[in-house]
């Protein structure tokens, strides 16, 4: 018996239409006006708007597995926490063990997601140095699915040389895949570290001053120049700032293909937060830091002008206490990171359409069809089209609710967004048809599974 969904508002590429979807074999069979309900379960969506399962292609669960510094969310909370907010697949990051192969990478990450997700995922492969046998795996990740890496130019044991960098461009365009990059200049990071340290200046407000903007800017510019050299498209994840984004905009106009993320934080948060009283400003300390007004203001205006692509939420929980307070006498021992894969939704469309800054259909490229078509999941995700999976978003845009630490699914002790009212949240979401979320409420776990990906499609 198929699933006939009625009186919805279908959010599809050419705009938002009235009408029913029908579900078969899990995926969409037929999309059209007032559709047959014979021998058909019937799902009444009066009231709401049907997106496209929403994909969150940054994700950091289970992290640091087994030391101090473990990630609050594993595989199980995490992807709970993901479906409850309307996102039906993740894409989280896969890093080698010091001296260890890339697959050995996959396998363990495998080994922590498979069986324990509740919504579809799949996995970016870090790159942390090259040499020809790393050259020699990438047709087996590409074989596996795996067709976009990462690679950063901050953080002690992950930075990579320029030369690392180039070489990880330019074999990931020779297999049709995509590589994004951490953008910080690690090297003057850790300079101003020391340099506040030495002063004495060991709160959490001395993050922003060793993460400037301009240490952004710089690795965006010498990261798009790398890209140049190779002749390849490339990603720049979490953009942050208005200097970073220049440099992007400098990089398209001399004809380069540049794909940008950024996250929720960097559009409805300032530096401010890192003035709070006591300790709070340590539920803040993540990289790239917050900034200011004007770089908000740059985002949004990239955002509503579709030069930035794709918004991911860099969710990577730690608990306030005990972890967050491994730093209170040093913060650059402060794990940095934040929770927000369950929000994310909410918070492009409070800020975003009810703003009036996006439309529908924006909001639907930058959380799904945008992510699909970058990291090879597209059509099978990331639109509603006949064929296509039927991962689906109920979403409710009248319900009014306030984001609360209590009343969260991500098994974390705070929540950044802590206290702000949302305007429409996730009512019912389906993976492969079946119902996850009902009423808001995760009623049905561990129905993820692993997304075998193509190669990126490209657009720009």
């Amino acid at each position: 018996m198929s699933l006939l969904i009625q009186n919805g508002t279908l959010v599809l590429p050419d705009g938002p239409v009235k009408g029913d979807l029908r579900i078969a074999d899990g995926r969409i069979a037929q999309i059209g006006p007032h559709l047959d309900p014979a021998d058909s379960q019937l799902l009444d969506a009066a009231g709401k708007l049907i997106f496209p399962g929403f994909i969150d292609t940054h994700t950091h669960f289970e992290m640091n597995k087994g030391t101090v510094k473990e990630t609050a969310d594993d595989w199980t909370t995490g992807t709970r926490a993901a479906v409850a907010g309307g996102t039906t697949c993740v894409l989280d990051f896969a890093e080698p063990a010091p001296g260890c192969s890339l697959q050995s990478a996959l396998d363990t990450w495998h080994q922590r997601a498979d069986g324990h997700a509740s919504c579809h995922y799949g996995f970016h492969m870090t790159i942390k140095n090259w040499d020809p046998r790393i050259r020699a795996e990438l047709p087996a990740m590409t074989a596996a699915g795996v067709t976009s890496y990462k690679v950063y130019l901050a953080y002690q044991g992950l930075q990579v040389s320029d030369a690392v960098a180039y070489e990880s461009i330019r074999a990931v365009a020779e297999e049709g895949g995509v590589v994004g990059c951490h953008c910080e200049n690690g090297d003057l990071i850790n300079e101003a570290m020391a340099a506040l340290k030495a002063t004495g200046h060991r709160t959490p407000d001395a993050h922003p001053l060793a993460h400037r903007d301009f240490m952004e800017s710089e690795a965006v510019n010498r990261w798009l120049t790398l890209a140049e050299m190779a002749n390849a498209p490339v990603n720049v994840v979490h953009l942050s700032t208005r200097r970073g984004l220049e440099a992007a905009r400098a990089a398209r106009a001399r004809g380069q293909k540049v794909y940008l993320e950024t996250c929720p934080q960097y559009l409805t948060m300032t530096e401010e937060k890192y003035h709070l009283p006591g300790f709070e400003s340590a539920k803040y300390v993540f990289s790239p830091p917050l900034r200011t007004q004007d770089d908000v203001d740059a985002l949004w205006e990239a955002v509503m002008s579709g030069e930035i692509d794709t918004i991911g939420t860099d969710h990577c929980s730690f608990h306030y206490n005990p972890t967050k307070m491994l730093g209170k006498d040093d913060f650059s021992a402060i794990p940095p990171g934040i929770p927000g894969v369950e929000h994310r939704p909410a918070i492009l469309y409070t800020y975003g359409v009810q703003e009036g800054r996006i439309s529908l259909v924006q909001m639907a490229q930058l959380l799904a069809e945008h992510p699909a078509r970058l990291f090879g999941m597209y059509p099978q995700k990331g639109v509603l089209r006949v064929g296509s999976d039927a991962d689906l978003v109920l979403f409710d845009p009248d319900h009014t609710w306030t984001i609360t630490a209590k009343e969260q699914y991500q098994n974390v002790d705070y929540t950044p967004y802590e206290g702000m009212v949302m305007k429409g949240r996730a009512d019912t979401v389906l993976l492969n048809g079946k119902v996850a979320v009902e009423g808001g409420k995760v009623v049905q776990e561990n129905l993820g599974r692993y997304v075998r990906r193509g190669p990126s499609q490209f657009w720009r």
